[in-house]
């Protein structure tokens, strides 16, 4: 089963999907701190597409993926700025599928929500 969370990594400099890229999927607590829902790494495609494990409901909140980029850039000898990229977002909707792309390259970054 899909998660209600997924993401899309692409390493821009080389035109091709992000394989190997740690990501690990957060929520805020009552008292601001961060917990740990899900954890995994990203495809041959550049997809993860099970990062909420299944017994774990989504609720409304401020969720926070946290991409290890260093790593990834490291194995193919490159020097990233980033080791990592945290992308924190807000869940309005829990019945709602919120995808979360991610273009990367050693020196920038973007996203946007995807469908």
């Amino acid at each position: 089963m899909k998660s209600p969370i997924t993401t899309h990594v692409l390493d821009t400099t080389r035109g091709i999907p992000a394989d190997g890229v740690t990501v690990v999927l957060e929520r805020e607590n009552y008292s601001s701190e961060w917990k740990e829902l899900g954890r995994g790494a990203t495809n041959k495609e550049g997809r993860i597409l099970d990062l909420l494990p299944e017994n774990v409901e989504l609720t409304e909140g401020s969720y926070r993926l946290r991409f290890f980029t260093d790593d990834y850039f490291s194995k193919r000898g490159q020097s990233s700025l980033y080791p990592f990229i945290d992308i924190t977002f807000t869940i309005t909707e829990a019945g709602s599928h919120y995808h979360i792309p991610l273009l990367i390259s050693p020196f920038g970054y973007s996203t946007y929500r995807g469908s």
